[in-house]
C-alpha cells in the first residue's frame, strides 16, 4: 500500500486515541500463563497484532477475532516445531513468548526477534534478568535461540537496563513463581503498568505499579476466564500532537495518557505551542488517567535544551522522532539526541528530500534549522514504524502531491490511519 498525499492544509475536528500497540502484544504474550480463556478488549486492528497471532496459531493457540476483541485460549501442549518463522521475523515481540513458555517447557528454541530496523538491539536485559530466574537463553540453530528453564526460581533482580520488554519477560516469569521476586530498575512504562494490572488480574499481587522497584508474588497456576483491558497508546496521541503543531492546525484528541505525556508537552510549550487538557479520567483497565486535549498552535522556536528520550517518566523513547517535523517549524536550531538507536537517526535525514533542513552530528544525533517551507516528494517509507510516520507528518505539511510508498511499517502501529486523518480534513489516499 502507498499514500497519496496533497499537503499543505490546515487540519481541524476530533480524533480519539486508539488501543496501545505494545500493550497489546504484552498481553497477547501474557494470556499463554493462562490455562483459561483470555478476552482482550477492543483490540487495535494493526499488522504487527496480526503477526502475533499468526504466530499463536502456528504453535496451537486458539485465537478469535469476535468484533473488536481477541479471545485467546492455549492449548494443553503446543506444538512449537510448527512456529510461523516468517510472521515471527517480522516482530521483536517473539521475545516475548520467552517466559510464559519457560513455566511449560523445561527446554526450547524461539525465532530470533525482527521488528523495526534500527541497528544493533541488545537481548542483554533478557539474558541478564531471566538468568537471575533460572531462565537461561543461548544460541540455538540457525536463526533461533535456546531456552533452558529447568531449573527456574524466584529472586531478586537489577535490570541490566530499565528496558519495557525486558521487565515484561521478568515479570511473566516471576508471576508463575510461588514466592517473592523483587525487579529494581524496572521500566514503568505504560505497556510494563498494563501487563502488572492483567497479572493482577490472574491473582499475582505486584507492589510498586508505576515504579522502578516492583515486588511480584507469583501463584503457582492460573486457570480462570479473564477479560482485560489494555489502555491507549501515548505514541499514537503523540503522532497527533505533532501533526498539529507542525501543520499549523486546530484539533482536539482525546483519550489521551496524559502520565505519558506530559514531559513532551511541557517541552513543545517551552517551544511555543499552546493546548488545553481536559480534567483527567479513568481508562477501562481503571489505572491510566486519560485527558482531552485541545491543541491550538503557536508561534514555534527552538527548545532551551537539546531534545532526548530518557526512560519513564523522561521523554518516551518512541516519542522522540515526532519531535522532528515540529522542529522544521521552529525558529531557530533545535539539537535531537537519539542516544537509544544508532540507525534512527539516519532516518530522519529523509525529512531533507522534502525541503527540511536536518543535518546529521554523529551516530546520535541530529540539528534541525527552522522554520522551513516543505515540499512535496515521492518517498520510500524507512523500514521503521516512527521514522516513516514523521514523513508521513512533513508530507501533510508539504505543499502539492506527495507520494510514500510501501506503507507497511505504519501498518504495524497503526490503524487505518489514513481514515482518521481524513476525519481532520487531511487529502490522503491509500493506493495499492
Amino acid at each position: 500500500m502507498n499514500y497519496k498525499v496533497i499537503g499543505g492544509k490546515p487540519l481541524s475536528g476530533e480524533v480519539t486515541t486508539n488501543i496501545s500497540k505494545n500493550a497489546a502484544v504484552v498481553l497477547l504474550a501474557a494470556s499463554l500463563l493462562n490455562k483459561g480463556t483470555t478476552t482482550l478488549k477492543k483490540m487495535p486492528h494493526i499488522e504487527e497484532v496480526n503477526r502475533v497471532i499468526e504466530i499463536l496459531k502456528s504453535i496451537g493457540v486458539s485465537v478469535e477475532w469476535v468484533g473488536g476483541d481477541v479471545v485467546i485460549k492455549p492449548p494443553e501442549e503446543f506444538t512449537l516445531d510448527t512456529i510461523d518463522r516468517v510472521a515471527a521475523g517480522k516482530v521483536r515481540s517473539i521475545i516475548l513468548l520467552t517466559a510464559p513458555l519457560a513455566h511449560r517447557y523445561d527446554s526450547f528454541e524461539l525465532p530470533l526477534p525482527g521488528g523495526c530496523k534500527l541497528g544493533g538491539r541488545t537481548m542483554m536485559p533478557h539474558i541478564d534478568a531471566l538468568s537471575k530466574l533460572g531462565i537461561h537463553i543461548g544460541e540455538g540453530e540457525e536463526g533461533m535461540y535456546s531456552v533452558d528453564s529447568a531449573n527456574r526460581h524466584a529472586a531478586n533482580i537489577v535490570m541490566y537496563e530499565a528496558s519495557d520488554t525486558g521487565t515484561e519477560n521478568a515479570l511473566m516469569a516471576a508471576a508463575l513463581m510461588p514466592k517473592t521476586t523483587t525487579i529494581k530498575f524496572a521500566s514503568a512504562n505504560y505497556m510494563v503498568q498494563d501487563l502488572c494490572v492483567f497479572l493482577q488480574q490472574c491473582g499475582v499481587k505486584i507492589e510498586g505499579i508505576g515504579t522502578t522497584t516492583l515486588m511480584v508474588h507469583g501463584v503457582s497456576l492460573v486457570d480462570a476466564d479473564i477479560t482485560a483491558y489494555p489502555s491507549e497508546d501515548p505514541i499514537e496521541s503523540m503522532f497527533f500532537i505533532s501533526l498539529a503543531a507542525t501543520t499549523h492546525s486546530k484539533f482536539s484528541v482525546k483519550r489521551c495518557p496524559i502520565d505519558f505525556l506530559e514531559l513532551e508537552l511541557a517541552t513543545l510549550d517551552s517551544m511555543g505551542f499552546q493546548y488545553n487538557r481536559s480534567k483527567e479520567y479513568i481508562a477501562e483497565n481503571g489505572l491510566t488517567k486519560l485527558v482531552d486535549l485541545e491543541l491550538l498552535g503557536g508561534d514555534l522556536i527552538e527548545p532551551p535544551e537539546k531534545i532526548a528520550p530518557r526512560p519513564y517518566p523522561g521523554i518516551n523513547i518512541d516519542n522522540l522522532p515526532y519531535f522532528v517535523p515540529v522542529a522544521t517549524q521552529a525558529k531557530g536550531r533545535t539539537l535531537i539526541h537519539d542516544w537509544v538507536y544508532e540507525l534512527r537517526p539516519q532516518y530522519y535525514l529523509e525529512m531533507n528530500k522534502l525541503g527540511a533542513k536536518v543535518e546529521r552530528i554523529d551516530q546520535h544525533r541530529v540539528t534541525v534549522e527552522g522554520p522551513t517551507k516543505l515540499h512535496a516528494a515521492d518517498i520510500e517509507t524507512p523500514p521503521a514504524l516512527r521514522p516513516a510516520t514523521l514523513l508521513l507528518i512533513g508530507m501533510l505539511a508539504a505543499e502539492g502531491e506527495s507520494m510514500l510508498r510501501d506503507v507497511y511499517p505504519i501498518n504495524r502501529g497503526y490503524e487505518r490511519l489514513h481514515e482518521r486523518l481524513k476525519t481532520l480534513g487531511a487529502d490522503i489516499e491509500a493506493i495499492d
